[in-house]
């Protein structure tokens, strides 16, 4: 248990901090998944409409510091590979 003010303080702060990074990290994946549906019910469009609009919720992400800059990356570059294969398919 935290004994001084200033460390009562930092455990309210790291609970809020926690809440709201959860929060961010659900609502990226949540994005995700919704691309992934997209690429799997076979719609290009669809697919790199869902793609734009979770494009800007994972840089987001990656800019607060909950996932690294690079998951997000490789995330982005493997969900666009995925639509852009749709076309041959």
């Amino acid at each position: 248990m935290a004994n001084t003010a200033s460390a009562r303080k930092r455990i309210r702060q790291t609970k809020t901090r926690t809440l709201r990074n959860q929060a961010r990290k659900s609502r990226m994946r949540t994005f995700i998944k919704k691309v992934e549906t997209t690429i799997a019910g076979g719609d290009k469009a669809a697919a790199q409409e869902a793609l734009r609009q979770a494009q800007p919720e994972m840089q987001r992400a990656a800019s607060k510091g909950v996932v690294h800059a690079n998951t997000v990356a490789r995330k982005l570059s493997r969900l666009s590979a995925r639509i852009k294969a749709l076309a041959g398919a």
